[in-house]
């Protein structure tokens, strides 16, 4: 059995990579809340770890504390209308992420966020549900946390508060949203808050990325996710190719077996041009880190063309050299729990039908999903 350490502290950010310990922090957070509560989520299911956060919630409106709750349509499909009947009833508030319409179905809230007080916050890449209730090594799945206080918390509140006066998707509020670009950066004295959104224009995500890793001397990523575009692909190919360490920690079990084969098409250019490459394997990863010399990037986003340009997203960019030292030691743990893919092994391994079913995957996750939500997004953009 590995022993992992619960939570790392510095400054005002706290991190963690056992799902369970952030779960207790943020109910103990909930717990304390004296004015308000927001929480946003993609996956929020009924049972277990689901239930101790409604009961958490419900308490704090019957104290009168502000509670608002917004979660995914699509992504807690499996919820029943009448779960929140309890909050509700004792003043809390409720919404829908863009309740289920066919003609706008592949537009989503992938959005990871709890806030309380407009003082404490947290974000990270873990859903509330049972899936993830554990160590991420004997039992879950393997994610990442950061809680944080200080100026970042009101840019996150003030993104809440967007999100939520859009999550019905009326007409008006659509149309006031489109007239922005799909993707900013909030400044901070901390750091940057970045938000994504559907839409074709610049990614502030993206763009910010390369640019760091166009700079780098060493880059350390976890990503359950990967699907980088030709940009990203390209930039951290040329770090290796300079000298630079390049790391990466790929998802050696994943709950979307067509998500890995489209991210194993990278492999074999990747490991040539002296990229490494290790696959984490006790559970599920589900993780999502960038560690680009002593910047931190840690959020909602996975690399993929998804969360580059179709979900709302968000992202945090932490120049902090403390907290990077912390997240690379969480990255060595990582790392150490992982299989390293090597290049010969890997292209012995590679048959033609191994690599034509990577190429259909790569083609309908990077080609045809993010082709039917632009169609459906223009469609809602057409409505005057």
């Amino acid at each position: 059995m590995f022993a992992l350490p619960t939570a790392r502290q510095t400054g005002a950010f706290q991190w963690f990579d056992r799902v369970d310990d952030a779960f207790d922090s943020m109910l103990k957070a909930i717990g304390q809340a004296q004015h308000s509560v927001c929480l946003e989520m993609y996956i929020f299911e009924e049972a277990g770890v689901g239930e101790r956060f409604k009961a958490a919630l419900k308490r704090a409106a019957e104290r009168k504390v502000k509670v608002r709750v917004l979660i995914d349509a699509l992504g807690s499909l499996t919820m029943s209308g009448s779960f929140w009947e309890p909050l509700t009833r004792a003043g809390g508030e409720f919404r829908w992420f863009n309740p289920l319409r066919l003609q706008r179905l592949a537009i989503r809230n992938h959005r990871k966020l709890l806030i309380c007080d407009n003082q404490i916050a947290f974000v990270g890449g873990f859903n509330i549900s049972a899936d993830y209730e554990g160590d991420g090594v004997t039992h879950g799945w393997y994610d990442l946390g950061l809680k944080l206080s200080g100026p970042l918390v009101k840019a996150l509140a003030e993104s809440f508060d967007g999100s939520w006066d859009l999550a019905d998707f009326q007409h008006q509020r659509f149309i006031r949203l489109r007239k922005n670009r799909h993707s900013n950066l909030v400044p901070t004295t901390e750091g940057q808050l970045l938000l994504m959104a559907p839409g074709r224009g610049r990614s502030e995500l993206k763009q910010t990325l390369v640019e760091d890793l166009n700079n780098a001397g060493s880059i350390k990523i976890i990503s359950a996710y990967f699907i980088p575009t030709r940009p990203i692909r390209r930039a951290l190919n040329e770090v290796a190719r300079r000298g630079g360490s390049v790391q990466l920690i790929m998802a050696g079990k994943s709950d979307i077996p067509i998500s890995q084969l489209a991210t194993r098409r990278f492999y074999h250019g990747f490991l040539r041009a002296g990229i490494e490459i290790h696959e984490y394997e006790p559970q599920i990863l589900h993780a999502k880190l960038l560690i680009i010399d002593d910047i931190v990037y840690v959020g909602s986003a996975n690399l993929d063309r998804r969360s580059l340009f179709i979900n709302y997203e968000l992202m945090l960019r932490l120049t902090n050299p403390t907290l990077a030292m912390e997240a690379e030691a969480i990255f060595s743990r990582a790392l150490a729990r992982s299989r390293r893919v090597e290049l010969e092994v890997w292209r012995r391994s590679r048959g033609f039908w191994a690599r034509l079913k990577e190429e259909w995957a790569f083609w309908l996750l990077a080609r045809v999903d993010p082709y039917v939500a632009h169609r459906q997004l223009r469609r809602l953009q057409a409505l005057r």
